[in-house]
């Protein structure tokens, strides 16, 4: 036990992407490949990154990775950006795709701008990244990225539990029971979150479950895992005026008392795999979900609850035939949803926003799926690799009110629509020896509307034309091993998106939107000295419109070349880490955002920031750790979300030095 401890420090102090030929990565093809040998990049946070960290809100854990950019909202809310501007709406919900164990949280067209809180990365046995388009494996949603929570393997987990305590009211607790065995192993994890709020009126409660047994069935391997998570959270809104995260008086002020998000979600899986004659293996993954979620829109003139849900079945099944030289895949997705939508507002009407219900309707949903890929082995230097995904969504929508146009709400007809979408990807890698290799891809993503984009509609707000979004990529890098002193990896971009669907300032909606999106990101694990290391993850790039579309207000106006809000060129997290012996450990943490423009015509912008951090950890024992973090070191006056909208400057104002300690117990 004790050597398995002092292995967790060498692993941290490698950073947030683990290295190395035994490094295996599972999202990009579902059953595992070399991550070095990987033509798809994949970033890869190990379990023991994870527990190190003690990531209070995931933007901590996933912004240690290069492409990524999670804004951290109130409590757990976040908006995300993987190789794109920080996105919101239908885009910030679509544009990612948030899986467990390759399972999708959430249904296509039900996703979430802040669905991360549905994952369990606490008690993770790791997480995956994709930057860009997902493989073939993957459909609507991985459109810009996505994030593959692993869930612990049982038998190589051990028994902990944790507790950490700090500022503004700050209690975190977690529970993991392992019982490996012979003939099964079984898992029983617990995270729970509770704080204060640095702001009024702004407090968290959050608790998660994890439930994972693996085992073998005749030749048939098995695997099960069911997975909880509860939300209440009380939340503050953005602070107005030109700089008024400066001001730490307004800062701790929340102008919406009343304003919460309560959720629930639950979800089972069953992962079955086996073989059958030369060289074929199956797996089939039944699946079943279900999430409901309580809001109040404090960020609208109604101030309206926003009650919302679904359900899901679904079926992952898949074959692979593996041959000298190479493998082919081919697999069908099937899920059915059926979700609901109700907007109610309970004050006096004010402007066109009227008292009484908005939209009461249920949409049943079908996504149907048929892919193939291949990777081939070209010679001792050369693999090849290239995928095709057809997919099918449709919806029934059934309205509960009156077909009608109330205030400045649109309530279509019962309808139903459909959506097809082909998205193929080809690449390559080529090593030029044992520990240094090119890989290059080109690759299509795409995103059927969400279900909030097409039945929430606006007075005057009109579907014919909506397409589903697509996304071209091209991308190209160079990646070196550097045995135990680290590894390189630099990969440049270019990506053309089509049809982007959004509503523009003046209510109307935007169904033929084109963007521009190239950059270079860098990941650097480095070993200075035995007791040093230095960890980089870099980003530049840069986020444009490539069409025009005059609006009525000025700070609105799109044209063709502009940046897109919200959209820093520069993103860097560096990281010195020092372990002089087993026992101690250390981490200085240095974050960099860049300045962007917070509106559409890019008239107003913030300056950006850079936050330091501190972490410590001492093992005075194989079973013991103490651990302390110090975040915001330099008690920087930043924000973590600046917008321009409604003719003001408005802010999610960055959280002053906060101060952790905790304990953990490893059985």
């Amino acid at each position: 036990m004790w050597a398995g401890l002092l292995l967790t420090g060498a692993v941290w102090l490698s950073g947030a992407s683990a290295w190395g030929q035994d490094v295996i990565t599972v999202t990009a093809d579902r059953r595992g490949e070399a991550r070095d040998a990987a033509i798809i990049p994949v970033a890869v946070i190990e379990a023991a990154a994870i527990e190190l960290v003690g990531a209070q809100h995931v933007s901590e854990l996933l912004n240690r990775t290069a492409g990524v950019n999670i804004n951290r909202g109130n409590g757990a809310e976040h908006l995300t950006a993987i190789r794109s501007p920080v996105l919101t709406g239908g885009a910030g919900a679509g544009s990612f795709l948030y899986l467990e164990d390759g399972v999708p949280l959430r249904a296509a067209g039900f996703a979430n701008v802040n669905g991360l809180f549905e994952a369990l990365t606490g008690v993770a046995g790791g997480v995956e990244v994709v930057r860009g388009p997902g493989s073939a494996l993957y459909g609507s949603n991985a459109l810009h990225g996505l994030v593959n929570i692993l869930t612990p393997d049982p038998a190589l987990t051990s028994s902990r539990a944790e507790l950490e305590l700090g500022s503004f009211g700050r209690a975190r607790a977690s529970g993991v029971l392992a019982r490996p065995g012979d003939a099964g192993s079984a898992l029983l994890a617990v995270e729970a979150q509770h704080e204060d709020g640095w702001r009024e009126d702004a407090r968290l409660d959050r608790v998660g479950m994890l439930a994972r047994a693996d085992g073998m069935a005749g030749d048939v391997r098995w695997r099960w895992s069911a997975g909880m998570v509860t939300l209440n959270q009380e939340t503050a809104g953005y602070v107005t005026g030109t700089s008024a995260y400066e001001d730490r008086t307004l800062s701790r002020a929340n102008a919406n008392p009343e304003a919460f998000r309560d959720a629930v979600a639950v979800r089972l899986a069953l992962r079955l795999d086996g073989e059958w004659g030369a060289g074929w293996s199956w797996s089939l993954t039944p699946y079943g979900r279900g999430n409901e979620m309580d809001l109040l829109m404090h960020f609208l003139p109604s101030h309206a609850l926003e009650e919302s849900g679904h359900t899901s079945l679904g079926l992952l099944a898949s074959a692979a035939r593996d041959f000298a030289g190479g493998r082919i895949t081919i697999g069908s997705d099937y899920e059915q949803t059926s979700g609901y939508l109700r907007e109610t507002q309970s004050r006096p009407t004010i402007f066109s926003f009227v008292q009484g219900d908005h939209y009461d309707f249920d949409v049943d949903a079908r996504v149907v799926a048929l892919y193939a890929q291949g990777r081939w082995q070209m010679g001792e230097h050369l693999a090849l690799q290239a995928g095709l995904r057809a997919e099918q969504t449709r919806f029934a929508y059934d309205n509960h009110l009156a077909a009608d146009t109330v205030g400045r709400f649109l309530r279509l007809g019962d309808r139903s629509d459909s959506f097809e979408t082909l998205t193929p990807h080809a690449g390559a890698i080529w090593r030029l020896d044992a520990d240094r290799s090119l890989f290059g891809r080109v690759a299509r993503g795409a995103r059927a509307p969400q279900t909030t984009e097409l039945y929430r509609l606006q007075a005057g707000q009109g579907i014919d034309g909506i397409e589903p979004e697509t996304l071209d990529s091209v991308e190209a890098g160079y990646r070196q091993s550097l045995g135990d002193d680290g590894g390189l990896e630099l990969t440049a971009f270019s990506m053309a998106k089509r049809h982007v669907f959004f509503r523009d300032v003046d209510g109307f909606n935007v169904t033929d939107g084109r963007t521009r999106h190239h950059g270079v990101e860098a990941e650097l694990d480095y070993r200075l000295a035995p007791a040093w290391r230095v960890n980089l993850a870099g980003t530049w790039a840069r986020h444009s419109y490539d069409f025009d579309r005059p609006v009525g207000t000025a700070s609105e106006v799109i044209r063709k070349g502009a940046d897109i809000d919200t959209a820093p060129r520069w993103l860097w997290d560096a990281r010195l880490l020092w372990q002089p012996h087993a026992a101690w450990s250390g981490e200085l943490q240095w974050s960099h955002t860049g300045a962007y423009y917070t509106d559409a015509a890019n008239a107003h912008r913030y300056d950006g920031h850079d936050l330091l951090a501190l972490r410590l950890r001492y093992a005075p024992t194989g079973r013991i750790e103490v651990f302390t973090a110090v975040r915001n070191l330099l008690d920087e006056r930043y924000a973590e979300r600046a917008d321009f909208a409604f003719g003001n400057e408005r802010y999610f104002p960055g959280e002053p030095r906060a101060i952790t300690i905790g304990i953990r117990v490893i059985g």
